[in-house]
């Protein structure tokens, strides 16, 4: 963190950081106010991500906004029967709060740095890095989450989660917009994040795949990280899924043979690179391993809850 460094201003007005506007608005009306005047200004929550690209000099922002004073992002409800998780929400408290509504995404923020990095970090930020390899993407690409974005002149948006991701690093949130909060279902089927890294924690991922079964809708839904250019979904084994399944009418063991064409079309819908964390092959072979074994386990679930014999 640079708090440290040379600081001048009033906190509620602003200050300079070296050289960067340190902006401080104590509510989102206000946020959403020097946002618009400032669209050039970077919104930091936990820091987690934009910090670090500062300190490391891969970033030089103009100015910092601060979220961190604007309490009615550090929230969540229950609307219409939708949950919507405020973006300011730290990793800590969806993992003690949500993780019976929402088990994909509180998965993932269990896999998200350490004790500290969760109790800063948010699923806000994460969304608002658009990093690849962010961990909240898949499970949120598997449950057909939508993130509501506001500003002055344009008011609320909902963007879809599927045309949330633009390119890396880089997401449909305007200069103007700042993100306020995620909306999902409450998970109503078996979900599970699956997550390959160099060691068991504090680790980027090499690659990361979610699974979300929706009993009603008779489909799955996928979520890929770090094989691409963005997080995505692989919509081929969905519909390949869907049908075999329905074939089962839902009940029933899973054919071993399904489970493993499943994992075989993850693997085929990815652009994986080669760099320092591991190769192309080896992500597209884990990915394939993973969504065999993470579609088993929530099948699995899936029987024992609906009292059948796995």
């Amino acid at each position: 963190m640079i708090w440290h460094r040379r600081c001048v201003g009033h906190p509620s007005k602003g200050r300079k950081i070296e050289g960067m506007d340190f902006l401080r608005p104590p509510s989102w009306h206000e946020a959403l106010a020097l946002k618009a005047a400032r669209p050039d200004a970077v919104p930091i929550q936990g820091g987690t991500d934009v910090m670090v690209e500062i300190n490391f000099d891969v970033r030089r922002p103009s100015a910092l906004l601060d979220l961190n004073p604007v309490t009615e992002l550090a929230g969540w409800e229950t609307v219409d029967g939708r949950l919507r998780i405020g973006a300011g929400l730290p990793y800590g408290r969806l993992i003690a709060e949500l993780g019976d509504r929402a088990p994909g995404l509180a998965q993932a923020a269990r896999t998200v740095g350490s004790p500290q990095i969760r109790n800063r970090g948010t699923v806000g930020g994460n969304l608002g890095a658009a990093s690849p390899a962010g961990d909240c993407h898949p499970p949120l690409l598997a449950a057909g989450a939508e993130v509501e974005v506001e500003s002055v002149a344009g008011g609320v948006r909902m963007i879809p989660i599927d045309a949330f991701y633009l390119g890396v690093k880089r997401n449909a949130v305007r200069d103007d917009e700042l993100i306020r909060a995620v909306w999902l279902d409450p998970a109503p089927g078996p979900q599970h994040f699956s997550k390959i890294g160099t060691r068991n924690a504090m680790v980027i991922a090499v690659c990361s795949f979610a699974v979300a079964l929706h009993p009603g809708e008779r489909r799955v839904g996928t979520g890929i990280g770090s094989a691409a250019p963005t997080p995505l979904r692989a919509p081929e084994a969905e519909a390949f899924l869907a049908d075999g399944l329905d074939g089962l009418d839902w009940s029933g063991p899973l054919p071993e043979g399904l489970a493993e064409r499943f994992g075989e079309l993850v693997g085929e819908a990815v652009s994986p690179i080669d760099d320092v964390r591991g190769t192309a092959g080896y992500r597209r072979h884990a990915l394939a391993v993973m969504a065999r074994r993470t579609l088993t386990w929530a099948w699995n679930d899936h029987l024992a809850a609906t009292g059948m014999v796995s």
